[in-house]
């Protein structure tokens, strides 16, 4: 037995969620077996209409993770070897990774203090001739303000790439993430809001070219079998996944909304704690808070993420080192101070407990640990 099972309160609680679709799953499963039809066919052709349908986009392109999708996304809008990407320094390293996969340079910006979203700000001045997209994260199922970004992208001929891998369901003015920018790439990882049973992830794009050139660069740069236009890659979505993806997408708009009570929970239960900073929405948006991640005083964040694993909950940090700062990214020359909203950030954060089927009861108990920790 895993130590999440064993926690009071878990950080994500995957079994129920699963529960609450294992039926249709078995028998989208079954067929699968049945017809051996294991990469592709019709249960990753179905996933990807639904999916497009949701979000009312023309394309979702199913591949095999959402580093994949973010890669492939780049390439198919042009980002090439020596070109830049903008990116923000508070993000998952894998926003950065997939540019340097490109043999492109990851480019930062800073993040705005309240949201912890990138800086459109920053995001102009890090901008020049050589920037071939902008790549803003939807962070923690918030969506960033892509419509800021649309002019520093026309002045360049830059792309606007989303990384929408923890934000499925989440809007701004109305528009769902991922359909904000020429392409997104999302990941279906299981812990995400709509999370396979193993790795997964699709390309978004209004783009019939776009989608196109994702197909081909995800299967080997090939339309035909043994003819090959380009060097490409292997990462395509399998039919096992796409079954529980589909059996999912059919309860997202519902789990989004518990997960939105519980933030609501949250905010009311820890309003009055001093030491506390709370996530707020942007104007504009709908979130889907994929993380509910609060802020504490950076000299107490260790101490706290310790008492509440020792009394069951389970909490973690996103993301304890900005990309600048990692050992990985030493060599683009960026030091301390360069983004100090993001390395201020960095010190503080934690992430509690949040998923559709977490309880008042429990999120009391984080509340009353949190506040004894804090006293």
């Amino acid at each position: 037995m895993g130590t999440e099972h064993r926690l009071r309160v878990p950080f994500v609680d995957l079994a129920a969620q699963h529960a609450e679709v294992d039926e249709e799953i078995q028998a989208g499963i079954k067929e699968v077996f049945a017809r051996t039809a294991f990469i592709g066919g019709a249960a990753v052709a179905e996933f990807e209409a639904a999916y497009a349908r949701w979000l009312d986009i023309g394309h979702c392109v199913g591949v095999g993770n959402g580093t994949d999708a973010l890669e492939l996304a780049l390439r198919a809008c042009g980002v090439e070897p020596g070109g830049e990407v903008i990116l923000p320094a508070n993000t998952f390293i894998a926003t950065a990774e997939v540019v340097s996969r490109i043999g492109a340079r990851p480019v930062l910006a800073d993040v705005d203090p309240q949201h912890l979203l990138i800086d459109p700000g920053s995001v102009l001045d890090a901008s020049g001739p050589n920037t071939q997209a902008l790549m803003p994260v939807h962070l923690f199922g918030q969506t960033a303000p892509v419509e800021k970004l649309a002019e520093t992208a026309r002045r360049w001929g830059a792309a606007i790439v989303e990384d929408a891998a923890q934000s499925q369901g989440a809007a701004r003015f109305g528009r769902k993430a991922g359909t904000l920018g020429d392409a997104a790439g999302t990941s279906f990882y299981p812990g995400k809001n709509l999370g396979a049973a193993g790795d997964a992830g699709a390309v978004l794009t209004a783009s019939s070219a776009i989608a196109e050139q994702v197909r081909l660069l995800g299967d080997h740069g090939s339309r035909v079998k043994y003819q090959h236009e380009v060097p490409g890659m292997n990462s395509r979505l399998d039919a096992v996944q796409a079954v529980v993806l589909s059996a999912k997408l059919r309860q997202l708009d519902l789990w989004n909304e518990q997960r939105r009570s519980a933030a609501a929970g949250y905010a009311g239960l820890l309003s009055g704690i001093d030491g506390i900073t709370l996530p707020t929405s942007a104007e504009g948006n709908t979130d889907v808070w994929h993380i509910y991640a609060i802020r504490v005083p950076a000299a107490e964040r260790n101490r706290v993420l310790e008492l509440l694993g020792a009394a069951g909950i389970g909490a973690a940090i996103h993301y304890p080192v900005p990309v600048h700062l990692t050992r990985a990214y030493a060599h683009l020359g960026y030091g301390p101070g360069d983004f100090p909203v993001s390395e201020e950030a960095a010190g503080q954060l934690l992430s509690l407990p949040i998923y559709p089927h977490i309880t008042r009861a429990q999120q009391e108990l984080v509340a009353e640990t949190l506040a004894g920790a804090l006293r």
